[in-house]
């Protein structure tokens, strides 16, 4: 038996990987990890409340091992904190750590260069599966969430709010991962299977955050919408 843990973002990903390790006779889930920005009390990326993650994971019934990490943090120390936690865990008896990660090469490489270096081995239950079958395996499951975050290079912000369902898939562009993948959009996940019970939660308030790019016409300011989940 595999003595795992399992790294949550509170979004689709996750919670279908976690499904899927939990259909694994061979992998025991002892925690989810998530990522949180120190400053602002958030998942990072995703942009979800601190007490809002707590609920979710209530219902999910796994215990939850927090990760702070400073607000846009560097390689080094965002690598700091992971592997005192990867240490920490070798320490627990833990010997694999679970991704959602589905086809980033350059990723995968990384996590697994650290992982190497802390003596743990990671499992990636939803690797190279094609995207389009993994978000139609996610609806037909039950599985129900909204995007919480957008990125404006690839979507506007009409896509920020949207429950994650058939008529969502068939009118993404077609430069759009199915799955977010290249990070189009995050998600934050309220119900289906791997829950007790359905989250009840809303949509709050929204907000921008510019990134300046600069090409060679313009500097052109992209950045990323987030909603409030309350």
């Amino acid at each position: 038996m595999k003595q795992s843990v399992i790294f949550w973002s509170g979004g689709k990903d996750s919670a279908l990987a976690l499904y899927r390790a939990q259909q694994d006779p061979e992998i025991e889930i002892k925690a989810l990890i998530c990522t949180l920005n120190k400053e602002y009390c958030r998942i990072s990326m995703h942009g979800i409340r601190e007490e809002i993650l707590d609920i979710q994971v209530a219902e999910i019934g796994i215990p939850l091992i927090k990760m702070w990490v400073p607000n846009e943090p560097t390689n080094a120390s965002y690598e700091g904190v992971l592997r005192e936690v990867y240490q920490q865990l070798k320490r627990d008896g833990i010997d694999t750590v679970i991704f959602g990660d589905i086809f980033l090469e350059d990723l995968r490489a990384y996590r697994e260069q650290i992982l190497k270096e802390a003596g743990l081995n990671g499992y990636f239950p939803l690797w190279q599966k094609s995207t389009g079958s993994l978000i139609k395996e996610f609806i037909h499951l039950g599985f129900k969430t909204v995007t919480c975050c957008i990125s404006t290079t690839c979507l506007d912000e009409n896509w920020l709010g949207k429950e994650i369902n058939t008529q969502f898939i068939q009118d993404l562009p077609l430069h759009v991962d199915a799955c977010g993948e290249n990070g189009e959009f995050h998600t934050f996940c309220f119900a289906g299977p791997i829950f007790k019970s359905p989250i009840t939660c809303h949509l709050g308030e929204r907000r921008f955050s510019p990134l300046a790019i600069k090409t060679k016409e313009q500097e052109k300011q992209t950045g990323f919408w987030y909603i409030d989940i309350i």
